[in-house]
């Protein structure tokens, strides 16, 4: 710590374990409903990153590494198993035949539906666990002790 900075408050500390309490149960949930589906959390992301790419249905073996933050190879790997298990299919760019696209097949968009609207309730679980960590984010700026021990209060907002 520098001598500019201020002390961390067990407000930030308890926001901070919140936070990632609430997304590893949400990653949890999402890891659990990809399997159920028969893929793996990684070609759900896959999935779930094509058809949502801004501005197009597609994407490129590159701009899939950086949104999965992800080595280039690993994406491959990824894409080469989705491809098998025909769930994507490439083609190559019509200006740049060096460029290959990644689009989603038939059978990609309806089991990516079918995952998306379970991540739809479940988030819709999580909007209580959401309410409290804007209360804790609140007293952190705040430095309001009572704000924060009601934003601590509901830690298992999440519960399924």
């Amino acid at each position: 710590m520098t001598s500019t900075q201020a002390p961390v408050s067990q407000a930030e500390y308890v926001a901070l374990a919140q936070f990632r309490y609430g997304l590893r149960r949400f990653l949890r949930f999402s890891e659990a409903a990809a399997r159920a589906h028969g893929l793996t959390p990684q070609q759900h992301q896959l999935l779930l990153t094509i058809k949502g790419f801004p501005g197009r249905e597609w994407a490129t073996v590159n701009e899939l590494a950086e949104r999965l933050q992800l080595q280039q190879h690993s994406v491959v790997g990824i894409v080469d198993r989705s491809e098998h298990a025909s769930l994507v299919f490439r083609v190559s760019h019509v200006e740049d035949l060096r460029v290959t696209e990644v689009h989603l097949t038939p059978d990609g968009e309806r089991v990516l539906e079918s995952l998306t609207v379970a991540h739809r309730e479940e988030l819709k679980r999580t909007g209580e666990f959401l309410q409290t960590l804007h209360r804790l984010q609140s007293a952190i700026e705040d430095d309001d002790p009572e704000l924060l021990e009601k934003g601590g209060k509901n830690h298992t907002a999440v519960e399924t």
